[in-house]
């Protein structure tokens, strides 16, 4: 599905959410699993607009994804007023209709990132939640981790040894969408999930925002709140973006008629 891209430029060089929906996701990604081929799916916010606009490598990290979802009300609300009707499909919700996927295939599943105590209790946690789920590999790569360098290649090869067939990466963007762009055609049985601090939600490391935040479309604000000195000039710089997002959707809908 092409669609509006947030970043302009050549179609062929244009990052576009190619996710209409969550239940078309999952039977995609069941399809190909079942195939025996992989995936890579990457959940697209207004933070990773701006990291695109500023590192050539993040967005050909992302142009080398399989798919691409709409991670943020911001980006469902800009695609629809381009005249493109998506569902908002976060990281965080994905990993759960996943899990349940692998647990019925029974194909072993991996945790890539963030700490070594944080992917053994999310292990704990998904193994007691989901019957028949494996978990084969939990690796935590050490402070620094170049996602294009040797340590990333021996890790490459972990994964393949573990026979994991979905391998959520939780490093951050860039670092897991240009891991997950590396390791993908090393591993094409295997389907990639770039998932952020989902799995730190799962351990209980972190609490996500409450049901009726997210409701609301406030979980950026929970969040912001939750770490301003981390946060603050993150959500400041998605804020500084959004007129110029709004005026390039709208010319795309004139273009197409709408």
């Amino acid at each position: 599905m092409m669609g509006w891209s947030p970043t302009g430029g050549e179609t062929d060089r244009a990052v576009t959410v190619t996710v209409a929906s969550m239940a078309g996701l999952l039977t995609d990604l069941e399809a190909r699993l079942v195939r025996g081929d992989g995936f890579s799916v990457a959940t697209l916010n207004l933070d990773h607009v701006v990291k695109l606009s500023r590192d050539p490598a993040f967005r050909a990290a992302y142009l080398a994804q399989s798919h691409v979802t709409a991670d943020g009300n911001p980006i469902v609300w800009l695609s629809r007023l381009a005249g493109q009707r998506v569902e908002l499909v976060p990281g965080s919700d994905l990993i759960g209709p996943v899990f349940a996927l692998a647990a019925r295939h029974e194909w072993p599943v991996a945790f890539f990132g963030s700490t070594a105590e944080t992917l053994e209790q999310a292990k704990k946690v998904v193994e007691a939640d989901y019957p028949g789920l494996r978990v084969v590999a939990t690796l935590a790569p050490p402070m620094g981790f170049d996602p294009e360098g040797a340590a990333a290649d021996a890790m490459i090869e972990e994964l393949g040894r573990s026979g994991a067939r979905i391998c959520l990466v939780a490093l951050g963007a860039p670092k897991q969408e240009r891991f997950a762009a590396r390791a993908a055609p090393r591993l094409p049985g295997t389907g990639f999930l770039s998932i952020g601090a989902s799995l730190d939600f799962v351990a209980g490391r972190q609490r996500r925002a409450p049901r009726w935040v997210r409701r609301i479309a406030a979980e950026w604000l929970w969040r912001m709140l939750s770490d301003p000195a981390r946060l603050g000039r993150r959500y400041l710089d998605c804020l500084l973006i959004m007129p110029g997002l709004t005026r390039r959707a709208l010319c795309q809908r004139l273009r197409r008629g709408g």
